[in-house]
């Protein structure tokens, strides 16, 4: 009787609030590792106000982006459709001139959707989804916008000292941030003038129903941090301090979004996510991804399985776990269902109502399968259940993995699983068929980022003809043989020694993926070897 009653006034709780229209507020950061926010078991980075997300809600274990890069996967977010759909699926150039590199107008934004029902919509941060006038948020349905167009930004204002929107990717970084279409002066730490504006908009718009995309560009590079942020980490060093310092900026804006909600009564009227728009970069911005394998760009679980939490007060349930695969793509479904605004039959939107799964009002996963497929590193991946399938265009056999056991894709089961890849490959052809090629060339295929990968290429062919000091270095007894035990003692120093996170159970798969005769010692010819593939 009691779980009657319960799911009867769960289900008057929620068709109150929907004939309300809930406020949505998403906050999204920028390269956050999965295992760097206390809600994901981080223990050096403390983030009491994100961790309110899944204390006040639902930790979806499996949350998912769409991409494993920012432009692409905020491009899926923000259209609640697979990006490959509408061909975007690289990092857009920075180019003002050019009306197609970006998200097309044919496909409907959150703004879009939400404004024929009566919303307001907001962005600050990031945007990333195209530079041209045509692409502008504001000429997008949203009503506000604090940030910056491009992929990334510098966080000091005395860096800012562009005025327009900068000629290329490099320039963007140093543009003034843009209020509306005025490049305006700042004077805080950027993510500190981003938080600022977040509670500014709240503020403005308490009166209508409003959507808010609180966009950070943090953590991602450059890494910069104010002294404010780095003293709260004396214990760390190097990149990890600094990283540390740019998330706690973060965990402090959306205590103010907090305390704004608190203070507006708005709280148990508004549906709050948070996640990042991929995994972390680990070697690059010292990010964590945990026990997950891979990182950002990768199609392995560290690309796109990201922190993912929701908190609707009064809805949903209060610091539960949803272990089933969810998207980024499901929020635009959520709050579409919810405010009664239209979906267009002809673009339908690929994710969920998230609500009926997370109150346990319906049963089973929200999907059949999450994708990815990586049209420039010719390589799919389908997730069905436990199970995940990684598929090369050219070469390779299919991989498959059970994450329910190996979270770590460590033990490929194709061979014992045939007919499980031959469904999960069924699926993901049925899928492929709806996509289309890339539209427009990417970030990659600008001469600066050619000239960088020439540049790292020539840099890693040095790095080749000098192997014999990387193996010098790790043979710490100088017996021309390399164990486990100098192999860790090694990642461990050297991780410490820039400031990186140190994955243990990881380094012990890099060191068996080199001992190719299984003896338990890499010897000199091994490494070469292995380094040579």
């Amino acid at each position: 009787m009691k779980t009657i009653l319960f799911g009867m006034l769960m289900m008057v709780a929620v068709a109150g609030a929907v004939a309300d229209k809930p406020n949505l507020i998403v906050i999204m950061c920028d390269d956050l590792g999965y295992a760097d926010v206390g809600f994901n078991g981080c223990t050096d980075i403390p983030t009491p106000n994100i961790d309110r997300i899944a204390d006040n809600g639902v930790r979806c274990t499996s949350g998912y982006a769409p991409y494993s890069v920012c432009g692409p996967s905020r491009a899926g977010f923000i259209t609640g459709r697979y990006g490959q759909r509408f061909g975007f699926e690289r990092n857009p150039q920075h180019r003002v001139d050019d009306p197609n590199m970006g998200v097309p107008l044919s496909e409907r934004m959150f703004s879009e959707v939400l404004k024929p029902v009566g919303y307001t919509s907001g962005i600050v941060g990031k945007w990333h989804l195209g530079a041209h006038e045509t692409l502008h948020p504001l000429a997008r349905d949203f009503d506000y916008f604090y940030g910056h167009l491009g992929g990334g930004h510098r966080f000091f204002p005395e860096d800012l000292t562009i005025e327009g929107h900068g000629k290329n990717e490099e320039e963007s970084y140093r543009t003034k941030i843009l209020h509306n279409h005025e490049m305006v002066e700042t004077s805080k730490y950027l993510t500190d003038e981003f938080s600022d504006a977040a509670v500014e908009f709240i503020g403005q718009s308490k009166e209508q129903p409003f959507f808010l995309f609180l966009s950070y560009n943090a953590p991602h590079l450059p890494l910069q941090a104010s002294d404010e942020y780095l003293d709260r980490f004396p214990t760390l060093e190097g990149k990890r301090k600094v990283y540390a310092a740019m998330v706690s900026a973060v965990d402090d804006g959306v205590g103010q979004v907090f305390q704004k909600l608190e203070e507006l009564n708005l709280m148990e009227d508004t549906i709050i996510f948070f996640l990042s728009d991929n995994g972390g970069p680990e070697p690059k911005n010292a990010s964590d991804n945990g026990p997950l394998r891979g990182s950002k760009g990768d199609s392995w679980e560290g690309g796109f399985r990201v922190p993912y939490a929701v908190q609707w007060k009064g809805v949903l349930p209060e610091g539960v776990d949803y272990d089933h695969p969810v998207s980024s793509l499901d929020i635009l479904a959520t709050i579409t269902e919810l405010s009664g605004a239209s979906e267009d039959p002809a673009r339908p939107l690929d994710g969920v109502n998230l609500i009926p799964y997370l109150t346990g009002k319906k049963s089973g996963a929200p999907h059949q399968a999450i994708y990815l497929r990586k049209f420039d590193g010719q390589k799919y991946t389908v997730r069905s259940g436990d199970y995940k399938l990684h598929t090369q265009w050219h070469g390779d056999a299919p991989r498959l993995y059970n994450l329910k056991d190996d979270i770590g894709e460590e033990r490929d089961v194709a061979n014992q699983n045939p007919e499980k890849v031959q469904q999960l490959q069924q699926l993901r052809a049925q899928w492929d068929a709806e996509l289309i090629e890339p539209a427009f060339l990417g970030l990659i295929h600008t001469p600066e980022w050619q000239a960088k990968i020439k540049k790292n290429q020539q840099s890693s062919k040095k790095k080749g003809t000098s192997s014999w000091d990387w193996f010098a270095a790790l043979d710490l007894n100088k017996d021309n043989g390399v164990t486990l035990e100098e192999w860790m003692d090694w990642g461990a120093l050297n991780a410490k020694r820039k400031g990186e996170s140190y994955n243990e159970s990881r380094q012990k798969e890099y060191f068996l993926g080199r001992d190719e005769n299984g003896n338990g010692i890499i010897s000199r010819e091994e490494l070469i070897a292995k380094a040579g593939k």
